[in-house]
C-alpha cells in the first residue's frame, strides 16, 4: 500500500498554504530548528513547488550548533538558557544572516518528558519569526507553553503548527 502522507493532514494543510501563499509572493524561507528536529521543513518539503519557497533550514538542537551554524552567542545561551527569547531572537536572526530567505521562523523548547523547571516547564517553547530588511528589534519572539500537550510528540506537533502559522504572509 503506497503512503501517501507523511505527516498529520493538519499539518500537510498548513504547510500547502505556507508554499502557496509564499510562491504567489515570491517570498522564500528558512527554518532555524531545535525541539521540532526537523519536522518544519520536512512538512514544507512534502509540498510540490516547495523548493521555489524553502531556501534553507536548520537543524540546531545541541548548543554549540545554535553558536557554530546561526551565530548565537554563547554568552546569551549561558544567560538566558537555550529556550527563551533571547535565543530564539538570535536563532532568526542568524537564519536570516546565513541564509538568502525573506524570512526566518526560529523554533527552541523544551518537548519532553524529561527537562523542564519550574521556571520553564515541560512544553515551553519559544518562537521568533525576522524578515530580511526588517529592523532587528522588530522581530517577533514570543514563548508558549504547551501544558495541555499530554506527549512529547504533541508539544513537536503543535510547535511545528505555530512555525508554519508564522511563515504565512
Amino acid at each position: 500500500m503506497p503512503l501517501d502522507r507523511l505527516l498529520p493532514a493538519e499539518v500537510d494543510e498548513l504547510a500547502r498554504h505556507v508554499v502557496t501563499e509564499n510562491a504567489a509572493l515570491g517570498r522564500t524561507v528558512a527554518v532555524a530548528e531545535s525541539c521540532t528536529g526537523g519536522l518544519v521543513a520536512a512538512a514544507l518539503t512534502e509540498v510540490p513547488g516547495s523548493s521555489a519557497v524553502l531556501d534553507r533550514g536548520f537543524v540546531t538542537y545541541s548548543n554549540e550548533a545554535k553558536h557554530e551554524l546561526l551565530g548565537v552567542s554563547e554568552d546569551v545561551i549561558d544567560t538566558f538558557g537555550a529556550v527563551s527569547i533571547a535565543v530564539a531572537w538570535s536563532m532568526a536572526q542568524g537564519a536570516l544572516k546565513h541564509s538568502r530567505a525573506d524570512v526566518a521562523v526560529a523554533i527552541t523548547g523544551i518537548a519532553g518528558p524529561d527537562g523542564g523547571s519550574e521556571q520553564k516547564p515541560v512544553g515551553t517553547v519559544v518562537f521568533a519569526c525576522a524578515r530580511r530588511g526588517e529592523d532587528p528589534e522588530q522581530t517577533n519572539a514570543e514563548l508558549k507553553v504547551f501544558d495541555t500537550a499530554a506527549s512529547r510528540a504533541e508539544v513537536r506537533l503543535q510547535a511545528t503548527l505555530t512555525a508554519l502559522g508564522l511563515l504565512l504572509p
